[in-house]
């Protein structure tokens, strides 16, 4: 599909592409202890300048899935990037909190087409059990991006003020332009939508179909994306994996949103937040390295067992010691680094099982899968702000209901594939 010397640029390519969106999202959170007093509004507001680009980030996921399989993955990626870039301009030129929400919005809105570009890129590449190897390695390279984030949007903040993480951000967002201007070219990449189609039918639903009398037009492109989603929706499996996907990333985006509260509550400021925040990412690498080796061995439905038997080990110990009283920043973090692997195990076996389960409207998938997960983890963000923070108890077992749910669909996805990866 694209020669070997080719192969490394692009996995870089595909990378920062897809962590884009997750790099916007967090880079301002040690920030966030501080927008409250600078804009004279409460917690409660402050986080829906989170949930906003939360909710944004999934909901445009909906829309670049299909018109990437429809247009070429280049050109709505080429789009987003353009709207997180104005984005990320108006967020540092923002002077009230309704602004800041508002240019967030459109930061997410744009971010999204990364994510979503790039895990249908993953789908068009790989196959199989290499599809999740490669999951596992993009998600060990991604692992770094929220702590990264947080230390150096702390570091910024304390140096430079609040706007110059989003001023790194549309700098950021310009290079990406350019890297997916020259290195995403449609002579390197083979887009679904230019597969040869066998025995004259369209190898994807909403392609051109050429014979022998000439094209046959493609029919509107929203009744294209309905007809996608619709038959996604009739995939009870695809479902399941969703939701064993959608709750992981809701308990990470609660945490994601509590940790600087509850940090904050342990006397721990903006230039700090980042180093404790890591707890769980640098450890999410490690479950994901160890994804890559197990997958193969193990089979899906093991390793995401062993990923939700840790995830809910290292929240209940999380809860025990606050409850025992153990109010310090390692009391709260060093639990969560179980969290982290657990995580490791179960992201890339269910991303690689949203994709997989219809190849053809591999975008669509990654779509819904986008949305759930961003508005999922929107929901976590917002709800963090109306409990109290003053230690770790209430985050912790915001995160537990979450995960608990989530194991309530690994366990129906069980029921329907028992074979699956045994």
């Amino acid at each position: 599909m694209f020669s070997s010397h080719s192969r490394g640029p692009l996995v870089v390519n595909l990378v920062a592409q897809l962590a884009f969106g997750l790099l916007a999202m967090t880079i301002c959170i040690p920030s966030m202890q501080e927008w409250g007093a600078l804009f004279g509004a409460g917690q409660g507001s402050v986080q829906l300048s989170f949930s906003g680009f939360v909710i944004a980030y999934g909901a445009l996921q909906l829309l670049y899935g299909p018109l990437s399989d429809r247009l070429g993955r280049r050109r709505v990626l080429l789009a987003g990037l353009s709207l997180a870039f104005a984005g990320s301009v108006l967020s540092a030129l923002s002077t009230s909190l309704d602004a800041l929400i508002a240019a967030r919005v459109l930061q997410g809105a744009g971010a999204a087409a990364g994510m979503v570009i790039g895990r249908a890129l993953v789908q068009d590449l790989f196959d199989g059990p290499e599809r999740t190897r490669v999951m596992a390695w993009i998600g060990m390279a991604m692992g770094l991006v929220p702590p990264g984030a947080a230390i150096i949007g702390g570091l910024l903040h304390v140096r430079l003020g609040w706007q110059a993480g989003f001023v790194l951000m549309a700098v950021l967002a310009l290079v990406l332009i350019v890297a997916a201007w020259r290195g995403l070219s449609p002579k390197m990449l083979a887009a679904p939508e230019r597969e040869p189609a066998p025995h004259g039918a369209s190898a994807i639903p909403n392609a051109t179909v050429t014979v022998a009398s000439g094209a046959v037009p493609q029919p509107p492109w929203w009744r294209t994306m309905q007809t996608s989603y619709a038959r996604l929706a009739r995939e009870p499996v695809f479902l399941l994996y969703v939701g064993v996907l959608s709750t992981t990333s809701a308990a990470f985006y609660t945490f994601l949103g509590g940790a600087p509260l509850v940090l904050g509550s342990y006397g721990i400021g903006p230039e700090g937040v980042g180093w404790y925040i890591g707890a769980i990412p640098v450890f999410y690498i490690i479950g994901n390295y160890l994804t890559s080796r197990l997958v193969h061995r193990a089979g899906e439905a093991r390793v995401m067992l062993m990923g939700q038997v840790l995830a809910i080990g290292s929240l209940l110990l999380t809860a025990a010691l606050a409850l025992a009283g153990w109010h310090s920043p390692l009391a709260f973090a060093l639990p969560l680094t179980l969290l982290g692997v657990g995580h490791g195990f179960l992201m890339p076996t269910a991303l690689s099982g949203t994709v997989g389960v219809l190849p053809a409207l591999a975008g669509a998938a990654a779509a819904v899968a986008g949305l759930l997960q961003q508005g999922m983890g929107a929901a976590g963000g917002w709800i963090v702000g109306l409990v109290p923070h003053r230690g770790a108890l209430n985050l912790a077992l915001l995160m537990l209901a979450w995960t608990l749910v989530g194991a309530l669909a690994q366990w129906g996805l069980w029921r329907l594939r028992p074979a699956r990866g045994d």
